[in-house]
């Protein structure tokens, strides 16, 4: 099914203690704050794997990303159940026959509280 302007996509993912440790050893972010628990037990998941929440919309209608743009308003723990809204507001079809695509985002974590927010644009391939 084709996307359009005014499309909302929502989605939720709960992160736990191995999402961080793998993303850990994939990316390198060894931070303390990602390895080291703190007083309840909970890891920071680093903001490039809450990033990760809006990208799907992407990988889910295959969109070649051209800008992401991220704005980290609160840290994301293990336990946390985050809310990741997307509104398609470009879909567009270019003279190359590319569909150009512009969405802004917020995620929200099981508190009501904004986590993150920010935008991506691209091409559908």
């Amino acid at each position: 099914m084709p996307l359009k302007v005014g499309d909302i996509f929502t989605f939720e993912r709960t992160f736990t203690v191995r999402d961080v440790e793998l993303f850990t050893e994939v990316s390198g972010d060894e931070g303390v704050h990602h390895i080291t628990p703190d007083e309840q037990g909970r890891l920071v998941v680093q903001g490039l794997l809450t990033a990760t929440l809006p990208t799907k919309v992407g990988g889910d209608h295959n969109v070649l990303a051209r800008t992401m743009n991220f704005e980290f308003l609160r840290p994301v723990f293990t336990g946390d159940t985050i809310t990741c809204e997307v509104k398609i507001e470009k879909y567009e079809r270019q003279e190359n026959n590319r569909t150009a695509i512009f969405a802004p985002f917020i995620c929200k974590n099981q508190n009501e509280k904004e986590v993150l927010k920010g935008d991506f644009s691209g091409v559908i391939l």
